[in-house]
């Protein structure tokens, strides 16, 4: 076991990046020309990353599995993103984002990074209005905000339901100036297969046309991962399909650490689960909890009757209805945090409480928002004495404003028109909180390689907040890995083009080769899906919203057990040296199958319950998670040893020296 360190900078929190920017070391521009970077996706994080290192001079190679960076997952981030504006003169500031973000983690993320985060929030909306991003305004004309979990501020500025898309074309459009100026060449369709080490440093990667199924060698100063989350461990989730943790797996066993695998966020507002033929499940976003209120009905027998179809949820009377989260959380309500809202949820479903045909669903309902905002309405429109049905219809139409296209796509989905009966949610896995591990400059225990975005482990702790995922992708491309890979290619200035003919990239490049043949070649008789599930169940069931130790040994032994049977027993159809989208698959299954080890390694190991991470044998009588600072304040990061059973616990000790840490409570 090791002792990691974060290399912060010393001095006040409100000092530190400041203080860090003046010190590090910086690459002149007529030097920039002569360094190339390989960008590994191409979302929120990568795109912003790439085009403004392009911006600055340095030759960027793009990397995305997509056939366009349009196609990056950051495209499904609905709500909006967090900063601290302080627009709507409730009180908001850096320090106030700055703790609820770390309040929300559950006091597992470090401070210094988070602070940066609240920092440069800012800066990232002037970015993003620059450069055309149609955010939401109010009336005077400045951008609106929304509240999102788990705060007592309106900091989320947003577009409809669309922000992640409109965020997203900004920075493509940003990408593709540099692309016209030929300081970016994009990949995209092709897939990293590999890190390349020489002399110990990050030097390129080998990737796989995804087209042609060709293996191509590609070389850089650095390497920046900015890859997303592993959510498809699980199978089921919110995630696109092609989502996978195959870069960061793959620098993971080439020495970077895996840090809080375990932190793993299940959002309360999904659409649920229909049955057993679904391949993927479809966020609501949680800017719905602002207007809408959750609930279940009081008794077990209106339960029942919802779920075989004699009661409507519309002929439920008020009295009669348990809006769970109020009663519970009083000064939050519907906007508890993510983890806190999910555990609520699968209580009360537990319990008998569920209103689908499974009986795992709540409902999500807009009636009381519909006559709120239609009253409004019809005050600043002067109504006299409008009816029921009339102040109904003006606030739909608000309603509708705000958020249309997620009821349109509700609808479509469901096949229930949520203006006239309420929305059904149940949680599912989401975003994931661990990731690679990063000091303060977002470098990766390999030199060389760094790590941005979701696919870091760095700002959110044991529970990501609403909205601070695309905050989080943002401020590390547009605001912070632009100065501080700087610090590391300042030493690179006469290094000249790194050859991919060095032994490093041939035997990277065999190494690759004959893992895809040896899938290709293997002629057993089951499919890949046929395992991602099953590995899925075992996740979900055993690793899921809640955990226990029994269950978390069964499943280490069962996913190393299907581990084994998935190599001797599945069949990948076609060849190597072709377009191969079941290859492509078997690939990324072949690492959730590592993943889930150590992931569940790392849930048995952390015996207390934190944010999206809860034991069963830890918690408060009332069924709140019971943190252990005394002995698990700190960030399990993962040395890679050959075998997930066997990997290497390294801590870096988490201390808090400007916020009070106490028991996390929204009540």
């Amino acid at each position: 076991m090791g002792i990691l360190e974060a290399k912060e900078p010393k001095g006040p929190l409100a000092d530190k990046w400041t203080k860090h920017k003046n010190e590090i070391n910086l690459v002149n521009p007529a030097n920039k020309r002569n360094i190339d970077i390989i960008v590994v996706g191409t979302g929120l994080a990568g795109g912003s990353a790439a085009a403004t290192l392009a911006e600055l001079g340095y030759n960027v190679k793009t990397f995305c599995y997509q056939d366009s960076p349009r196609r990056a997952h950051s495209i499904a981030a609905q709500g909006g993103i967090n900063a601290a504006k302080n627009y709507q003169g409730d009180g908001d500031s850096v320090y106030r984002l700055f703790y609820d973000t770390v309040k929300g983690g559950d006091y597992r993320s470090r401070e210094s990074n988070v602070y940066r985060l609240a920092e440069v929030s800012g800066n990232i909306i002037d970015q993003c209005v620059a450069q055309g991003v149609p955010f939401a305004r109010e009336y005077g004309g400045l951008l609106d905000n929304r509240s999102f979990g788990g705060v007592l501020v309106s900091r989320t500025f947003y577009a409809k339901g669309q922000t992640g898309q409109q965020l997203l074309l900004g920075a493509y459009s940003a990408m593709n100036r540099q692309i016209n100026r030929g300081k970016i060449t994009p990949y995209n369709r092709h897939e990293m297969m590999d890190l390349v080490l020489v002399d110990g440093k990050a030097r390129g990667i080998i990737a796989r046309n995804l087209v042609t199924g060709e293996i191509e060698k590609h070389s850089a100063h650095a390497v920046v991962i900015a890859s997303g989350g592993y959510g498809n461990v699980f199978f089921l989730s919110t995630n696109a399909m092609g989502s996978n943790v195959t870069a960061s797996w793959k620098i993971h066993k080439k020495g970077a650490f895996f840090a809080n695998p375990c932190f793993t966020q299940i959002h309360p507002t999904c659409i649920p689960v229909s049955g057993d033929h679904q391949s993927k499940l479809t966020l609501m976003s949680e800017s719905l909890r602002n207007d809408g209120r959750i609930w279940v009905p009081k008794k077990k027998e209106d339960a029942e009757a919802i779920r075989t179809g004699k009661l409507k949820p519309t002929e439920l009377k008020e009295e009669d209805r348990d809006y769970y989260l109020e009663r519970r959380y009083p000064a939050f309500g519907n906007l508890v945090p993510r983890d806190v809202a999910s555990r609520a949820a699968k209580e009360r479903c537990d319990a008998g409480y569920g209103v689908n045909k499974t009986g795992e669903a709540v409902y999500l309902d807009f009636s009381a928002a519909f006559m709120r905002y239609g009253k409004e309405a019809a005050n600043t429109q002067h109504l006299e004495n409008p009816t029921d049905e009339k102040i109904r219809e003006l606030g739909v139409a608000v309603v509708e404003a705000k958020y249309g296209n997620l009821f349109q796509m509700y609808e479509k989905i469901v096949d229930q028109n949520p203006y006239k009966t309420p929305m059904m949610i149940y949680p599912a896995v989401h975003y994931t909180m661990g990731g690679i591990w990063v000091d303060y400059n977002l470098e990766t225990t390999i030199p060389g390689c760094f790590a941005t975005g979701e696919a870091n482990f760095s700002d959110h702790g044991a529970n990501r907040l609403g909205a601070s995922a695309l905050m989080q992708g943002l401020a590390d491309g547009y605001f912070v890995l632009p100065y501080t890979i700087g610090n590391y290619l300042a030493d690179d200035i006469r290094t000249g083009p790194i050859s991919t003919e060095s032994p490093e990239f041939i035997e990277a490049e065999q190494k690759v080769r004959s893992e895809m043949e040896k899938l290709v070649n293997n002629k057993g008789t089951k499919t890949v899906d046929h395992f991602h599930k099953r590995l899925g169940k075992i996740m979900w069931d055993k690793v899921g919203m809640s955990r226990n130790a029994p269950d978390l040994e069964k499943a280490i032994s069962e996913i190393k057990a299907l581990r084994e049977e998935f190599w001797r027993e599945v069949r990948v159809p076609g060849t190597m040296n072709e377009m191969n989208a079941e290859l492509e698959k078997a690939g990324r299954v072949a690492d959730f199958l590592e993943l889930g080890e150590l992931f569940a390694k790392d849930a048995l190991h952390r015996n207390e319950s934190c944010g999206g991470h809860f034991r069963e044998e830890y918690q408060t009588d009332e069924g709140e998670a019971l943190r252990d600072d005394e002995n698990f304040m700190y960030v399990a990061a993962w040395e890679y040893t050959g075998n997930p059973a066997d990997a290497i616990l390294h801590k870096e000790d988490l201390n808090y020296e400007n916020i009070e840490v106490k028991t996390r409570s929204y009540k």
